[in-house]
């Protein structure tokens, strides 16, 4: 997890799509959203938030592959500390492993 989240980056995400769209719907909490092929808009307050997403080759590591993401986070009108607490739940929620 981030200490900061700005108003716009990008992540390489090591999951396949199908995992994140089943995932997707509990990391946006209580958040009204609208998905669509490759993206999501969610409503944060007065904001909100456009996430988009593609497929990237996966990661190869001697016979171990792993799929992946390209997601673009673009946040509009959602102030700081609104995008602060989101994206803590959002990544405690996406996170996978663990000790």
């Amino acid at each position: 997890m981030q200490s900061y989240y700005p108003e716009r980056f990008e992540r390489d995400m090591g999951t396949s799509e199908t995992e994140w769209l089943t995932a997707l719907p509990r990391a946006l909490g209580q958040h009204a959203f609208v998905l669509g092929t490759g993206q999501v808009r969610v409503q944060i307050g007065e904001g909100h938030l456009q996430l988009q997403w593609h497929t990237l080759p996966p990661r190869v590591i001697a016979l171990l592959r792993l799929q992946r993401l390209a997601v673009s986070f673009v946040f509009e009108g959602v102030h700081e500390d609104a995008r602060q607490r989101f994206m803590q739940h959002f990544d405690l929620t996406m996170q996978r492993g663990g000790g």
